[in-house]
């Protein structure tokens, strides 16, 4: 990991965060959670009341994408988004942040498709949720971003200077 920013940046944050960007997150001081896999909705959505506070959830398609394909992918990530803010952000009156992160372009057929659809979500659950001070942004990485690309971008998302940001789509590789 590149040292762009402090260890303790995200230091009072509480981070719903699975896979790979998990090690980056404590890095930079979050108290990163994850609930066990496969848990309902519902259960999660418990999981997340038991958590609080909850300060973001970062939401990575990119595994269950390569696993599953379109359909499941869309249907976990909005699964996971509904569960943490029904069950967190909303009822802790706090608002929080929302990092959808969805596959590079190149990552097969229908990629396009779910980066669209990320940044969809993202635009609209901005608009439906600012009166939670919920911020939701996608992030596209590129064929050639690399993780620590992607870990620095989330970290700065995350933290208080992210708190521009709502409703908007980081095109990650493109210069």
């Amino acid at each position: 990991m590149s040292a762009v920013f402090r260890e303790d940046l995200l230091s009072t944050l509480r981070i719903v965060a699975y896979g790979p960007l998990v090690d980056a997150l404590n890095g930079f001081g979050a108290e990163v959670v994850a609930p066990q896999p496969g848990l309902d909705e519902a259960a999660a959505q418990d999981w997340a009341a038991q958590h609080a506070p909850l300060h973001a959830l970062v939401c990575d398609a990119r595994m269950v994408f390569a696993a599953d394909g379109l359909q499941p992918a869309l249907d976990w990530v909005w699964s996971t988004v509904r569960a943490v803010a029904v069950g967190a952000l909303i009822p802790g009156e706090r608002g929080g942040k929302i990092v959808l992160i969805a596959p590079a372009a190149d990552a097969g057929e229908h990629a396009e498709a779910i980066r669209a659809g990320l940044e969809n979500l993202a635009r609209t659950l901005s608009v439906e949720w600012a009166r939670y001070g919920i911020r939701v942004t996608a992030l596209a990485p590129g064929p050639m971003t690399s993780e620590d690309e992607v870990a620095q971008l989330v970290g700065f998302i995350a933290s208080r200077a992210g708190d521009y940001f709502s409703g908007c789509r980081f095109s990650l590789g493109l210069v």
